[in-house]
């Protein structure tokens, strides 16, 4: 057979590696890596090099455990001092705004669905059915292509952004679900639905909220001699807060992240390590669940789709984006600004989870799932390559690209959170040099030492009487309570 285990390895190990130095290339270009990820599986899949995958109940476990991942990881990074003063738009946009883009767009496709000329034929339910499955913006692309470009955005809309990707997908996996069961049952009562996702938001959000502040008491107060088995301790929690929320009928992938804030917003043992660990592992997770994706598509069954999923794809972005958040931020109006309107409704980005969310109606069985599936794929690329691509440059265009903020210090050092100080950097300058010579002369403030001097490519112990010279970078360690430094750089 050629399935043996040494040849799904090697055939593994060879799209990795092709992916990462694609992705590479596509970086300079300012191509998502994402999309080339999902291409590389495109070209080795059956309308390619001839790789045959097309078990959709796989993708959707494979696709299940990497997006818990990636939503766990995206949680770390939220820090609640960013989001608190955008949380109330990111959960209306998260919510109404997912189930608003939903409404719109399935609308469109049915009234699409009822012109002669189309190959399509989609009663309300199944039109619906297609625009829930790619209602939210991806978490894994917004994720990926905002820290991938090191972008800053000003009024506070990367972590606007980076809240909404991370805690839509529930709404979307809801409305999903519910409404393949709509299908398959003939109808449900309002009540049902209703209560429904109420149970799912309920559970999904406490679970997440508990588990993850169990999380951290339990590496704080576990000593596991050796410091590699942190990440690991963390990462069965991600499962198994995932799972153990899926059993209690609440929403596993609104527990993971809201776990994950609860993580990476705490004071943790081994964070650098856990970081690590982490960040590898979700690039890891995005790269497999891509080539995954790409494998399982026809491209050739794309092309019967095109002229619809292309008007679909083309009203999302124009009408059924940029409606829905203007309905959802129309409260918040005094404190968003056209602009960051405008740009929000450019980055509705979709990418791996409409496709994952398009295999729950080929695996239920429900009829018109494949060309959902093809329909969904078809976007998604048009998304990636329309929206992920112009990005930056809208943020420019706009006006609202921001320089971004200097982060850690030029030494990479880092201190244990346990440790009440900050580090920073600084450079000695002709101006400082008037002070004098030597670090005894400098007026340091009271409770700053300097760690380490770092001349060209040579590190040197600093004492008091080290002849300073300019451009020397002093590390400078200070009590997180003492005043800022009096120096400048």
């Amino acid at each position: 057979m050629w399935f043996t285990a040494e040849n799904i390895l090697l055939v593994g190990s060879i799209l990795l590696f092709v992916s990462i130095m694609v992705s590479k290339t596509g970086y300079r270009f300012g191509v998502p890596s994402l999309l080339l990820f999902l291409l590389v599986g495109m070209l080795v899949g059956s309308d390619g090099l001839g790789l045959q995958f097309h078990d959709a109940r796989e993708a959707q476990f494979i696709g299940m455990v990497a997006l818990s991942v990636i939503l766990f990881a995206g949680g770390m990074d939220t820090r609640l001092a960013d989001i608190r003063p955008v949380m109330a738009q990111g959960i209306v946009l998260s919510t109404a705004g997912v189930l608003l883009t939903a409404l719109l767009t399935g609308l469109f496709i049915c009234w699409l669905s009822g012109m002669s000329w189309t190959n399509i034929h989609f009663g309300l339910l199944p039109s619906l059915l297609l625009a829930a499955t790619m209602s939210s913006t991806d978490s894994a692309s917004v994720f990926a292509i905002l820290r991938s470009q090191k972008m800053n955005l000003k009024h506070h809309l990367r972590p606007m952004l980076e809240l909404e990707s991370g805690s839509n997908d529930p709404m979307a996996y809801m409305l999903t679900i519910v409404l393949i069961q709509f299908i398959q049952s003939d109808g449900m009562e309002v009540a049902s639905i209703l209560g429904s996702l109420a149970v799912q938001f309920i559970i999904g959000g406490a679970s997440g909220y508990l588990l993850g502040r169990l999380a951290v008491w339990v590496i704080n107060r576990l000593n596991i001699d050796n410091h590699a088995l942190y990440p690991i301790l963390l990462l069965s929690f991600v499962f198994f807060i995932f799972s153990f929320t899926d059993l209690l009928r609440g929403n596993g992938y609104l527990a993971v992240y809201l776990a994950g804030m609860m993580v990476g917003n705490s004071r943790i043992a081994k964070r650098r390590e856990i970081y690590t660990f982490m960040d590898g592992l979700s690039w890891l997770c995005q790269i497999v669940m891509f080539l995954c994706l790409g494998l399982l598509v026809n491209p050739h069954e794309l092309l019967e789709v095109a002229a619809v999923a292309l008007l679909i794809g083309l009203f999302m972005i124009v009408v059924g984006r940029p409606l829905s958040v203007w309905l959802c931020l129309l409260p918040f109006r005094k404190q968003t600004t056209p602009r960051s309107l405008c740009f929000v409704s450019w980055v509705g980005l979709r990418g791996a989870v409409p496709i994952i969310f398009a295999t729950y109606p080929v695996v239920a069985g429900i009829p018109g799932a494949a060309v959902i599936f093809n329909i969904v794929f078809f976007i998604t690329i048009l998304s990636l390559l329309t929206q992920g691509t112009t990005i930056s440059r809208v943020a420019r265009a706009l006006r609202l690209s921001a320089p971004m903020p200097r982060m850690g210090n030029d030494f990479g050092v880092e201190l244990p959170e346990e440790i009440d100080s900050d580090l920073r950097d600084m450079t000695v300058t002709p101006q400082l040099l008037l002070q004098g010579r030597t670090l005894k002369e400098l007026s340091l403030p009271r409770g700053t030492l300097v760690m380490i001097v770092k001349r060209g490519a040579e590190y040197l112990i600093p004492n008091g009487s080290l002849q300073l010279q300019e451009g020397d970078k002093l590390l400078l360690i200070s009590e997180k309570k003492s005043e800022g430094l009096v120096i400048s750089d």
